[in-house]
């Protein structure tokens, strides 16, 4: 039997709202039936590249002149508990992006919503749809225990990008925007608690407030004795080498995303679709033979089906219509979202602050 579409609402027209929309442009069971955006031009040109959906200014006209079965979130963060809630409360399913909200008492105001009114609250942690980066948390998962986990991205941004980034850190930081995703990571490869986090910042650029910081390294202890680093700066005066290092270590060896990043074109890491690219891993093998030499060789692992950047975002999607669907059970999802969100924003505390925070 045919399932009734679902009327979805897209909120924000940028890079992530744009993929997603593509995403539900391309699914027989979900029709997009406005887009809302602060700029004009971008919802005009999203309008236009779908064949035309109604579009809007404001989202709360939207929503109350299209009463959706479902709303994309895809605007700045300090918008995103405040529509979830909005959007919760008229009947919608939410599909939102990281980070859920800007505090965790926000955080879980959007999911004791999404209990009481009974629709389902799906968060953009895209790498969990990730085939690839599924392949690299199950081999970190098979090196042994405590792990070092040594993770970075960092973005050269000019131009619009730089624009972007600024109007993001008027509220959040580069670590808490996109470290909730990063330590999301290392605790799918520990499936352990996080205990102390310490954290450091620098603020390298007059065009931001003074007490924000647009480069900044959060460590994170685990209660197995697991320890990761997670470091992202944003900012034309941002270094580009190394800035992609997805690298992780155990007493059974150590698995690597392999990219070379020194033959990247200037610019390329503020190219969203290197953000998830993977195309291999290196497993490295720590036993030793009787002369104390390593038993074994180094191995690539090819990972083929690399999706880019659209085709991951409609893996997410699939997942968020398939719990509206199946009406699958999101517990678990929404207090992982809020413990990631819990852990980052304690490392903006400890910038601030100097001090290591206990979790």
């Amino acid at each position: 039997m045919q399932k009734n579409k679902i009327r979805i609402l897209v909120a924000g027209c940028g890079n992530m709202g744009t993929s997603h929309a593509r995403a539900y442009h391309r699914m027989n069971e979900v029709e997009i039936v406005g887009l809302v955006s602060r700029g004009e031009k971008s919802r005009n040109r999203l309008s236009a590249e779908l064949g035309g959906v109604a579009t809007f200014g404001d989202f709360g006209k939207a929503l109350e002149a299209l009463n959706p079965d479902a709303v994309c979130i895809s605007t700045y963060p300090d918008t995103h508990a405040d529509y979830a809630i909005k959007a919760l409360k008229a009947g919608a399913h939410v599909f939102v992006e990281k980070p859920i909200a800007e505090t965790v008492y926000d955080a879980e105001e959007v999911v004791r919503t999404s209990r009481e009114t009974g629709k389902k609250v799906v968060v953009g942690y895209i790498l969990r749809h990730h085939p690839g980066w599924k392949k690299f948390i199950k081999y970190a998962q098979g090196l042994g225990k405590p792990l070092v986990m040594r993770m970075n991205l960092n973005q050269q941004s000019t131009g619009e990008a730089w624009g972007v980034h600024k109007s993001i850190m008027s509220a959040m930081s580069p670590i808490v925007d996109c470290g909730v995703h990063y330590v999301d990571v290392m605790c799918q490869m520990t499936k352990a608690t996080p205990t102390h986090v310490h954290a450091i910042g620098a603020r390298l650029s007059d065009e931001i407030h003074k007490e924000m910081y647009n480069y900044g390294q959060l460590q994170v202890q685990f209660d197995d004795g697991s320890v990761g680093w997670y470091e992202s700066g944003w900012g034309p005066m941002i270094s580009e080498q190394a800035y992609f290092i997805k690298d992780v270590m155990g007493p059974q060896g150590s698995v690597s995303i392999r990219k070379n990043t020194y033959d990247q074109p200037q610019g390329a890491s503020a190219d969203i679709e290197e953000h998830t690219s993977l195309k291999q891993l290196l497993l490295h093998h720590s036993k030793l033979d009787e002369k104390g030499n390593l038993r074994r060789k180094q191995q690539i692992v090819e990972t083929p089906e690399e999706p880019g950047h659209d085709e991951l975002c409609y893996l997410e999607q699939t997942y968020f219509i398939n719990a509206i669907h199946n009406d699958l059970d999101l517990t678990d999802h929404l207090t992982e979202v809020v413990h990631t969100l819990r852990v980052v924003l304690a490392s903006d505390q400890s910038v601030k602050t100097g001090e290591v925070v206990r979790l």
